[in-house]
């Protein structure tokens, strides 16, 4: 039982590291475009050929 003392608060660090990390990945602007890539995959700019 004493394992819970170490162990809830660890979860709880982990956490807030997670959702910082989340935070700062909307913030930066990794989510703006998701079908972006999706559809350039699908074009074909190759002009110089």
């Amino acid at each position: 039982m004493d394992v819970i003392v170490y162990l809830l608060p660890a979860a709880l660090v982990l956490g807030l590291v997670g959702l910082g990390a989340f935070f700062w990945c909307l913030k930066s602007g990794q989510f703006d475009d998701l079908d972006g890539a999706a559809h350039r995959i699908l074009l074909d700019d190759d002009e110089d050929r």
